[in-house]
């Protein structure tokens, strides 16, 4: 494709807005009621406090554009944004805003955040399949930072500098993840810490959003903990916990006999319709174990040890490593579910989820951490949960193709749209490219969004 003619660029039109999707998503965030919640939860101190809901809102609505710093939210500042919005603001007004928070005030947006959460499903359909099977998946990531004015950086399991930002997700086998919760921590945190904490709160959440399906909490090694198995039973899920190799872990699963072992679908296997079985190089077995026996005897737990066993292509390379059976990859998942054996050891695979979820947000406002201050990066780490959820809701609406496609898709289909503004009749219209090729998706959107309030339960 070549350019038809030569081509001047002049910035002159003052109806141009470069988001004709955004003023969608806004008022879905109205009509789940983010600026009651905001009004209502968040109390900054001081003068950087002043139009609290309005600074908020325009950071959320930056973010949702796909700002990753803190000057991109001058974005919003173009053409007739200010004549679509109310409440913009410089991003050194917001900034500043930013850098006002405390951890109690970061704490205020975690409750937004839950909240709005709950009043999104209420609006659109974003945990449809929520009343039989819902996955609460639980992992962090490093979000590398460079130099030395970063507040918390450190050098963590990654052995890269910079923030530690644990999240929990939600999904089910019909819907596509929200965030539920997330953390900032310093860069050289265990992983673990804090997570049971961060279970009971989503589960929490997840039971203000009125989910009645089964809740798995599922979450990697790092989090074969007590504390971890006691939230996710306290908060009434089924938990499903990748297992150490320890000594016991490596006894229990010695003791498995060979006739136990199943076949299982897995990369490159084949089914063989005479014998009605996968012809693979992975089998699983199951055995009874009783996990956390150091620990005092109130504390143990016993529960399913589902154990997936890979043929090595190489084993002499185990042999050196005084291996159990070096013919073989070992991993144990440690779990009460109720589902059949293959089923949940399957399901427990697709906690790899998290890791799409982790780059969708590096991929957007999680490319940096915008200040040097820790409490504002919490903060923003909070906001782009909100965005990331909001932008899931407007999508789902959108159709349900886009309700799971990547943010970066759906910014591109549905909201990167320039429109022109006019005035007709005391009544603003956007006017926007003809032939647009999601235009019914957008229009579905629009209509949703301008709708009537839905009926949401004030918490």
């Amino acid at each position: 494709m070549k350019a038809s003619h030569t081509i001047e660029p002049v910035f002159d039109d003052p109806n141009l807005i470069a988001y004709g999707g955004l003023p969608a998503v806004m008022k879905l965030a109205e009509q789940a009621g983010l600026y009651d919640l905001i009004d209502t939860h968040v109390t900054v101190p001081g003068t950087a406090g002043a139009n609290t809901s309005a600074k908020v809102s325009a950071i959320i609505a930056g973010l949702v554009v796909g700002a990753d710093s803190i000057s991109d939210l001058d974005v919003l500042r173009h053409g007739g944004m200010g004549r679509v919005f109310t409440g913009l603001r410089a991003s050194t007004t917001l900034g500043t805003h930013l850098r006002a928070y405390r951890f109690g005030q970061v704490r205020q947006l975690d409750a937004v955040a839950a909240r709005l959460l709950a009043r999104l499903a209420a609006v659109s359909p974003i945990l449809a399949g929520a009343d039989q099977l819902v996955y609460l998946d639980v992992d962090d990531t490093i979000r590398e930072t460079h130099g030395y004015h970063k507040q918390g950086a450190a050098y963590g399991y990654s052995r890269v500098k910079g923030l530690n930002a644990q999240v929990a997700i939600l999904s089910t086998p019909l819907s596509a993840p929200v965030i539920v919760a997330t953390r900032l921590r310093k860069g050289n945190i265990d992983s673990g810490h804090g997570a049971a904490r961060l279970i009971a709160d989503s589960l929490a959440t997840l039971r203000r959003a009125t989910t009645t399906g089964m809740l798995i909490v599922r979450a990697d090694s790092a989090y074969f903990r007590h504390d971890v198995v006691a939230a996710a039973t306290a908060g009434g899920a089924k938990f499903s916990v990748t297992a150490r190799l320890n000594k016991a872990v490596t006894r229990t699963i010695a003791s498995i006999q060979e006739s136990a072992w199943t076949t299982i679908r897995y990369p490159n296997a084949i089914y063989d319709d005479e014998q009605h079985r996968w012809i693979s190089d992975a089998e699983v077995a199951e055995v009874p174990y009783t996990a956390f026996t150091s620990h005092p005897k109130a504390d143990h737990v016993t529960a399913r040890l589902i154990v997936r066993r890979v043929t090595r292509l190489n084993p002499q390379v185990a042999k050196t490593q005084d291996e159990l059976m070096p013919g073989y990859r070992y991993h144990a998942v440690f779990t009460n579910s109720t589902l059949a054996m293959v089923a949940a050891e399957a399901t427990h695979r697709d906690h790899a989820i998290i890791e799409a979820v982790f780059a969708d947000l590096k991929d957007g406002p999680l490319a940096h951490a915008p200040s040097g201050k820790f409490t504002a990066n919490a903060a923003w780490l909070a906001l782009t949960a909100i965005a990331f959820n909001l932008t899931r809701a407007a999508a789902r609406l959108a159709s349900a193709t886009l309700g799971k496609a990547r943010t970066a898709t759906v910014r591109r289909t549905l909201i990167q749209v320039a429109a022109r503004i006019a005035n007709r009749s005391r009544h603003w219209r956007l006017h926007l490219p003809s032939d647009w090729p999601w235009e019914d998706q957008l229009n579905a959107l629009y209509t949703a969004a301008l709708g009537p309030p839905a009926a949401v339960t004030a918490t």
